[in-house]
């Protein structure tokens, strides 16, 4: 049985869209949604986080409730990953996966209680996921309610973030693991708070009423303010991932991708009790090995390689760009890129065709930053 929200073809706004026009956002269209791409400038909004915090608006992404007495095991069928494993208050990554194994979508799944799941879907996505899943439950005692209109999500990420939120809630911030999910209240909103993020620091996204949204945005805005706060936008929300080693949907992971290629082989459980869709393609794709790999590229000439730039070994193209930018952080360019097996090893040297000219890249390890432990 299963519940599914009306979706309609034009861009969509979230709550938020109108305090985001008030800050002086830059405005786009991204996944369906009309989405702030950044506010001062991306350099400025990624250095805060790194060194203070942001706020984000997520609202854009699929929440998907699963509940019933089949839930985890109607979702581990459904996914790559054993949702039945986790305990509740935890969460992990995931991917639902094709028939032949490419990526449909990644996801987090997080267990709320014995009988009750969230998936939190891509925004471009969400409708997708939610149409796999409602096809993929339907036969077991689950419900799939699909509260991606009706749910705003908002993030605080950065080293100042547990300062700032935890005066605004009763959740015990320190004792929350990363990856760990906890009902309670923000600034006197009924929410769920999660240890998880995008950006490659500490951080935690809050879940609410999307008519609560406003209000959660301005009393954490305002209540950041004092420790260096500000709102962040899609641009520095990239950089900050992909500084991260983070993958994003539609560059690093696609339906001609596999887990394996993308180097996410350990989410896929293949000796999980049960089949789940896209096994036994899944299962001849470890057997076989991957045809490309993805890699971390560190640019040592002059200029940035972008998505869909080549990349050469010799006279032999070996793969493609799948994001690139001038790192904030680390002050040189990055990239990853797919490439093949055998040049994907570290050291290796390679050439990015950039703009009819080979510049030299170095195959270096992912992430490309890691924060401070």
């Amino acid at each position: 049985m299963t519940k599914i929200a009306p979706r309609s073809n034009g861009p969509r706004a979230t709550p938020l869209l109108s305090r985001h026009v008030a800050l002086g956002a830059r405005i786009i269209d991204f996944g369906g949604w009309r989405m702030p791409l950044q506010y001062s400038s991306i350099l400025d909004e990624h250095r805060a986080v790194r060194e203070r915090a942001g706020l984000f608006d997520l609202s854009h992404m699929g929440e998907l409730f699963v509940d019933g007495p089949d839930a985890g095991e109607a979702l581990a069928g459904a996914l790559v990953t054993d949702p039945p494993s986790l305990e509740v208050g935890r969460a992990h990554y995931s991917m639902i996966c094709a028939p032949d194994g490419g990526v449909i979508d990644d996801l987090i799944v997080y267990r709320l209680a014995g009988d009750r799941f969230l998936v939190v879907a891509n925004a471009s996505n969400a409708p997708i996921v939610s149409d796999a899943l409602a096809e993929r439950l339907d036969a077991s005692r689950s419900i799939l309610d699909d509260r991606s209109l009706a749910t705003a999500l908002v993030a605080v990420q950065g080293p100042a973030a547990r300062g700032i939120l935890g005066p605004l809630t009763e959740v015990d911030l320190a004792a929350l693991r990363y990856y760990a999910i906890a009902e309670g209240t923000v600034a006197g909103i009924p929410a769920l708070v999660a240890r998880t993020g995008y950006t490659g620091e500490d951080g935690f996204e809050v879940f609410v009423d999307g008519a609560a949204a406003g209000e959660l945005w301005d009393v954490i805005l305002a209540a950041g303010a004092p420790a260096g706060l500000v709102p962040v936008g899609l641009g520095a929300r990239d950089t900050l991932r992909l500084e991260a080693g983070m993958p994003l949907y539609g560059n690093e992971l696609d339906r001609s991708t596999t887990p394996f290629e993308a180097g996410l082989g350990r989410v896929v459980k293949l000796a999980k009790a049960g089949g789940f869709v896209g096994r036994e393609s899944l299962t001849r794709a470890a057997k076989a090995g991957p045809r490309r790999l993805l890699a971390g590229l560190a640019v040592r000439g002059r200029g940035i390689a972008r998505h869909g730039y080549p990349v050469w070994v010799g006279d032999r193209r070996t793969g493609i760009v799948t994001s690139g930018t001038q790192s904030p952080t680390l002050g040189l360019p990055i990239a990853m890129a797919y490439v093949a097996p055998g040049d994907a090893a570290m050291g290796t040297m390679v050439e990015v065709e950039i703009r009819e000219a080979r510049v030299v890249a170095e195959v270096v390890p992912l992430p490309f930053y890691s924060r401070a432990r």
